[in-house]
Order: C-alpha cells, then structure tokens, then sequence
C-alpha cells in the first residue's frame, strides 16, 4: 500500500514555527489514529530553503538539523532530480509554511527553480492540493494578484490569521488553530483545533 506522502516546504519568511509545528504533529501521529480514518503511515518530504534555515534558528527554540529528524524523508533545496521533482511520484499534496512572497510570486508565474518551486508546480499540474500559508501585511496589489493568480491555477491560499472565538492563552494555542486546520484540508486526525458550534441560544436572542 502507498503511504500517505505530504510534501512540506518551508521557505524564508517570518512564521518558521507553522512548518515545524506541522511537521511535530504528522510525526507524531500514531497508526492507530490513522487507522480510525482509514489512512496508511504518513510519510512527510520536507524541503528547507538556506533563508527558511536561518529563520528556524532565530524565531523558534529548535535547530535545522532537529526539525529535519521530523520528517521522513529530507530533500536537498537544489536537488531537482529528487523523487517529488516527478508527477509520477505519487503524493497527497503539499504544504508550504510559511509561504514567503517570493515564493508566492514564483509559483503564481511557474518558475521552477529550486526544488521546492519545482514540487509546488508539479503538485498544481497534477491538480493536487497546494495550500499556501502566505506571511506578509500589508499587501500591495502585486500581492493580492500573485494570490489570485496561484488560486486561479488550484492552489489554496491559507494566511495565518489567529481565530479569538476559542479565547486562545498562548502562541502556541494560535499556531496550533491554523495547524490543525490545515490538517483539516488533507483530512487527517488531530485534536488541535476547537470547533465551532454556534452562539450560545441566549446570545443569539439578544443579537436578534
């Protein structure tokens, strides 16, 4: 049976922690867990940019060569000849987080250059999903248009943005709402995420 293969991408903008937490959560999912949804191991194919490493080693407590022993399988940023380079190469989608600018308007225009590049356009051409965590505000028309154009081609672009209604108490409660709903996209377990079940009926009338 083929794993469940998730490519993650994590380039050189401000939010580091979003990847990494991404990538302790699919670590450490169990098969247990993934049997109760009918899932097979999840296999992660992580990809690092040089600006993404050094912003690991500033923003979060954890050091590249760490967050690479969370994934399955690590690719070097260069290496276009690596497996997830190939359509052929059967994956469930990607994740780029954060998703810099750059790399937003790269991918809007199909510009392959790295391996990262090349497997969020390979994940577009065979119309898998692609979900974009773009980290950048305020935003220029230029970005807005690299957003439209990147949607346009089937990817989904997911800003960062903290939810208040579970009255978060940390950064860690606000990384973890936006992890576990990208976690939702792919359709995978977790309990990170408090949903919502409407207003309380009393709130309600009076808003009424």
């Amino acid at each position: 049976m083929i794993p469940f293969r998730l490519i993650i991408g994590i380039s050189g903008s401000s939010g580091a922690i979003y990847g990494v937490r991404l990538l302790e959560v699919l670590h450490g999912l169990s098969g247990e867990a993934l049997a109760q949804v009918g899932l097979p191991e999840i296999e992660t194919h992580l990809v690092v940019t040089p600006a993404a490493e050094v912003i690991i080693e500033h923003e979060t407590p954890y050091t590249v060569s760490e967050v690479k022993k969370l994934a399955s399988v690590v690719h070097d940023v260069n290496d276009l000849g690596a497996s997830i380079s190939s359509g052929s190469f059967l994956t469930a989608g990607m994740v780029v987080a954060p998703c810099s600018v750059r790399t937003l308007g790269a991918i809007a225009t199909a510009q392959a250059t790295n391996l990262l590049l090349r497997a969020a356009d390979v994940t577009l051409k065979e119309r898998r999903r692609l979900v974009l965590l773009v980290r950048e505000t305020p935003l220029h028309l230029g970005h807005l248009r690299a957003m439209v154009a990147v949607t346009e081609l089937g990817a989904i672009v997911m800003p960062p943005l903290p939810a208040f209604y579970p009255q978060p108490k940390s950064l860690d409660d606000l990384v973890n709402q936006t992890v576990g709903r990208v976690l939702d996209l792919f359709a995978l377990p977790h309990n990170l995420v408090r949903r919502w079940e409407g207003l309380p009926r009393v709130v309600r009338q009076v808003k009424s």
